[in-house]
């Protein structure tokens, strides 16, 4: 029999993750700092509409593109939050999540060929996406002298003749970098002056600290070739009630919803109510879950530099990203090394892409008091390898 599975999928390594988090939920006692989902309950206003929807009986599909209550509520949200306006009826689509929002995106503009930057470390699944929508991804390391934020002058070397679009994603994810707005300024020319659609995936927009936001969007002129990728996973708590959002201009928007309707239908109903109350009601928990995470986060800076893993201060996502150089050791030979002595998981850089070798991702979406039991154990492991 001959093999049927495409040269595209084939061409695409298991994700990096998964191996570190196969080994630790084998284990008893483990403390996770790898996986990137907050360990706060779904807030109580949004968790009771969610499971009064159900009560109502509304349990249907809704519009292909999303209620329009939320997608209403959510054109206002973004109105108020950046000042950018989008029309909820062409230029909003409510999606199961950023990841869905991601394959829309990319499948929608790209053609066999089409090259897609993708400055790394980045999140696991933007290069296999693009190449799963037919195009090629170039990497585009970035560095931790200029604090993980991506230059134009590094973008500008790499557009080519073929280069449809540029992937961001800030707040970053692995590193917790947050970018400038002088430095999105720098992609905002280049995109214009090359004629690129900038896909930037916000998810983590709300969870930054001592610092703003910019959305992408809302820089002059980019609104017209932004793809706005957002969702309620982190900022909320709802990882499960897999809801997000893409919102651009209505052409762009028509083709992403129309490959939407096709594979997908509607985004979960139920979580589409809690959405809606997590934008009605969810602000105060936005701000004690982010101030929590902040206590978390000079935690695990302050620690980790304490015991020789040289950590640049993150200002958004959930994520530190220290240096594991003084060690000796790869960064996958540190996580393994330090799961099975330790229990204590963490993820390599590497799993990120390029520019992640010789860093590892810690999570701070657990508690204070398991971050101190992770630092401890991390100390021990440390003394024992010099």
């Amino acid at each position: 029999m001959r093999n049927f599975i495409s040269q595209r999928v084939a061409s695409v390594p298991p994700s990096g993750i998964r191996r570190f988090f196969d080994i630790a939920a084998t284990m008893p006692n483990v403390i996770s700092l790898g996986i990137g989902e907050p360990d706060f309950v779904t807030p109580a206003p949004i968790l009771n509409e969610g499971i009064a929807s159900l009560q109502r009986g509304e349990t249907a599909y809704t519009s292909n593109s999303g209620m329009i209550e939320l997608r209403r509520a959510l054109s206002a949200h973004l109105a108020r939050l950046y000042g950018v306006e989008y029309d909820p009826e062409t230029e909003l689509l409510i999606t199961v999540g950023v990841s869905e929002a991601m394959y829309l995106a990319l499948t929608a503009i790209v053609d066999p060929g089409d090259e897609v930057i993708v400055p790394q470390p980045c999140f696991v699944s933007y290069a296999p996406e693009v190449v799963f929508a037919g195009g090629v991804a170039v990497p585009l390391p970035t560095r931790v002298e200029h604090e993980f934020q991506v230059t134009g002058e590094e973008i500008a070397a790499r557009i080519t003749p073929r280069t449809k679009a540029i992937l961001i994603g800030y707040p970053n994810n692995p590193t917790g970098a947050v970018m400038s707005r002088a430095r999105l300024m720098e992609i905002a020319h280049l995109a214009e002056q090359h004629d690129l659609v900038v896909i930037s995936d916000e998810i983590y927009d709300r969870l930054v600290y001592g610092v703003s936001h910019v959305c992408f969007a809302a820089l002059p002129g980019m609104q017209a070739r932004t793809i706005l990728l957002g969702g309620f996973s982190k900022d909320y708590a709802m990882t499960g009630w897999r809801i997000g959002y893409a919102a651009a201009p209505a052409e762009l928007l028509a083709a992403m919803r129309k490959v939407h309707q096709y594979t997908i239908m509607s985004a979960p109903t139920t979580g589409q109510h809690a959405a809606l109350a997590a934008l009605q009601e969810g602000e105060e928990h936005v701000q004690r879950m982010v101030a929590e995470y902040d206590r978390r986060r000079k935690l695990i800076v302050s620690g980790c530099n304490a015991l020789g893993l040289d950590c640049f201060e993150p200002r958004g996502a959930f994520y530190a990203f220290p240096s594991v150089a003084r060690t000796g050791m790869s960064d996958e030979a540190f996580a393994e090394r330090l799961l099975l002595e330790e229990q204590v998981a963490v993820v390599p850089g590497s799993a990120f892409g390029a520019g992640g070798a010789g860093y590892v991702r810690m999570a701070y979406a657990q508690s204070y008091e398991k971050i101190e039991q992770a630092l401890e154990r991390i100390h021990r492991f440390m003394r024992r390898h010099g």
